[in-house]
C-alpha cells in the first residue's frame, strides 16, 4: 500500500516512501504495496534451522467451512517466500479461515520493485497453486492498472467492507514490524473501525509498542482473549498469531540471489524455477 502504510514488513507507501514489506509478515500502507520491513541478513544457522521447517503442510486442515471471518494478508511479496507462507498458513490454522493474499501494486513515485507486479503475482500463483486454504487476491494490481489516485490499505479495506456488508468480520494480516509503524499509515485511525487485525511476530522480530505509544495507546482494551472473538465481531480487535514461525525475509532472499549466495531453500520450488528464469533480482540462468 503505500507510504507508511506498512504491510505483509512494511512497505512506506502511505507517507510515500514505500519501504517494500517484505517481512514475511507483511504489509502496507504505503499505497498499495507491502511494507518490507529492514530485517538484518539471515545467519547460514538461522537459515538452515528455518529451512527444516515446514513452512505449509499439505495435509494441514482446509479452514472451517463454517468460519464467518475473511482474512486478508497483504505485501508486496517481492518475492514470496517460506516465511511469508509460514504465516499466512499459521492464521489459517490458527483461525479457521481462508486466507486471501493480496499482492499491492507498484509504487507510482518511485521505479517498481524487483520484480512487476505481473511477475510477483505468477510467484503468488505457483507458491499457493499445491496449499489449500491459500488465495490469490489482485484487487490491488487491478484498481492501480486502472490508473488513477495511489492505492492505501484503507481503500482495500473499505471496498472490501462495501463488497462483505457492515456486520461480516474482516481481519488484515501483516507481522509486527509493519504493525508498529501503522500509525505513519494513510488514515490509519479508521482501520480499526474497518477490520480486525492479525499480528505476526517472525524470529527476532517481537511486537514492541515502546516506540509507538501513539499506537499503544489506540490498541487498549482491543485484544481479543480468544481468536474465535474475530469471527463474532466485525472489526476493531486484535490477535496475535502463536504458532512458530520463519525468520526469513524478502529483502534478505533478494540480497542472497544478488550476492549469488544460498537462496533456492528460501522459496517453494516453482518459484525458484520462475526467478531464475526470469533472471530476477541478478539470478543467473544456469549455462547449457
Amino acid at each position: 500500500m503505500k507510504a507508511v502504510d506498512v504491510g505483509t514488513a512494511g512497505q512506506n507507501v502511505e507517507t510515500g516512501t514505500r519501504k517494500a514489506q517484505d517481512s514475511a509478515i507483511p504489509h502496507h500502507d504505503v499505497q498499495t504495496t507491502a511494507t518490507e520491513a529492514v530485517a538484518a541478513p539471515i545467519s547460514p544457522d538461522a537459515d538452515l534451522q528455518s529451512a527444516a521447517l515446514e513452512p505449509c503442510s499439505a495435509e494441514s486442515p482446509i479452514p472451517n467451512p463454517q468460519s464467518q471471518l475473511h482474512l486478508y494478508y497483504g505485501g508486496t511479496f517481492d518475492p514470496i517466500h517460506l516465511g511469508h507462507l509460514a504465516i499466512a498458513c499459521a492464521a489459517r490454522d490458527e483461525l479457521g479461515a481462508l486466507v486471501h493474499l493480496v499482492p499491492a501494486a507498484d509504487p507510482p513515485h518511485r521505479p517498481a520493485p524487483g520484480a512487476t507486479a505481473v511477475q510477483r503475482a505468477r510467484m503468488l500463483e505457483l507458491a499457493l497453486a499445491d496449499t489449500p486454504g491459500l488465495v490469490l487476491d489482485t484487487r490491488e494490481l487491478s484498481r492501480a492498472s486502472q490508473g488513477g489516485a495511489p492505492s492505501y490499505t484503507v481503500d482495500t479495506l473499505r471496498e472490501l467492507r462495501a463488497e462483505l456488508g457492515p456486520a461480516t468480520p474482516i481481519a488484515w494480516l501483516l507481522g509486527a514490524d509493519a504493525f508498529v509503524g501503522l500509525s505513519s499509515w494513510h488514515r490509519w485511525e479508521a482501520l480499526f473501525e474497518l477490520a480486525h487485525f492479525v499480528v505476526a511476530e517472525r524470529p527476532g522480530v517481537p511486537l514492541d509498542l515502546a516506540e509507538a505509544p501513539q499506537l499503544a495507546q489506540a490498541v487498549q482494551g482491543r485484544w481479543a482473549t480468544s481468536a474465535g472473538e474475530l469471527g463474532t465481531t466485525p472489526a476493531g480487535r486484535l490477535w496475535r498469531l502463536h504458532q512458530p514461525l520463519r525468520g526469513e525475509s524478502a529483502s534478505a532472499v533478494r540480497s542472497r540471489i544478488a550476492t549469488g549466495g544460498d537462496w533456492q531453500a528460501l522459496v517453494p520450488p516453482s518459484v525458484a524455477a520462475f526467478i531464475v528464469r526470469e533472471s530476477l533480482y541478478g539470478s543467473a540462468q544456469p549455462s547449457s
